[in-house]
């Protein structure tokens, strides 16, 4: 996200009056704001154009949210994607996190809630500290690019998500020590509820994923606790 340039949001909804306000309040703090009502036309505009993070409504027509998410993460693993969900369907969070979204808001939502989260995802320090002098961690074999929000395991070479980044960061800090759900939830989520603690499940499974071909590293459980990043020095 450049200095001058206004960080541009993919906002697919077809409600005409939860997308005008939105779109209005979104503009008023600052953002460009590029609108689609379907998901068709919505992976047209992200196929010719370039956005800093995709806000998703999951009831589309043409093309639901998870279709389209899907869609965009096959071509872009890194851009951020926070999708909109009714408080009725709590399936349906899970079901985006487990296609790679990186957040959910919970229709009817506050639109100062909503901004702040998208805030959190731009603010790429929230991953990185741009004063650290080299942004390459190793981990065991492993190589984890903050920056690029890379991760390379052996000759496979990782895109993480936004938050699979965070989540991967705070584990590096806090290598070798039990650390307890309720930490990571209320440091990463800023809550500790059901959803957010399910929402952590979803990225434990992908970071133990990308770790299981990499010897002297383990997510594990502290059953009733939390978890322990085990880095071997070996």
């Amino acid at each position: 996200m450049t200095v001058n340039k206004a960080p541009k949001i993919l906002y697919v909804e077809d409600d005409e009056t939860l997308s005008f306000i939105t779109t209005d309040n979104l503009k008023r703090k600052g953002f460009d704001v590029v609108n689609a009502v379907d998901g068709v036309k919505a992976f047209e505009l992200f196929s010719n154009d370039t956005f800093d993070i995709c806000l998703f409504d999951v009831m589309l027509p043409k093309m639901d949210g998870f279709d389209l998410a899907h869609k965009v993460r096959s071509v872009n693993n890194e851009i951020p994607i926070l999708f909109i969900t009714a408080k009725t369907l709590p399936e349906d969070r899970i079901k985006g996190l487990l296609l790679g979204a990186d957040d959910y808001i919970i229709k009817p939502y506050n639109i100062e809630e909503l901004i702040l989260r998208i805030k959190v995802f731009l603010k790429r320090k929230k991953i990185i500290d741009p004063e650290t002098e080299d942004q390459n961690i190793k981990i065991g074999k492993a190589i984890f690019d903050c920056e690029n929000l890379k991760l390379l395991t052996g000759t496979k070479e990782n895109s993480l998500t936004y938050r699979e980044a965070e989540l991967l960061k705070f584990f590096v800090e806090n290598k070798n020590t039990v650390v307890t759900r309720e930490r990571i939830l209320n440091v990463l989520w800023g809550e500790n509820d059901y959803f957010a603690g399910r929402s952590l499940d979803v990225f434990i499974t992908r970071l133990r994923k990308y770790f299981k071909s990499v010897p002297g590293v383990a997510i594990e459980n502290k059953h009733g606790v939390g978890f322990v990043f085990k880095v071997s020095d070996k």
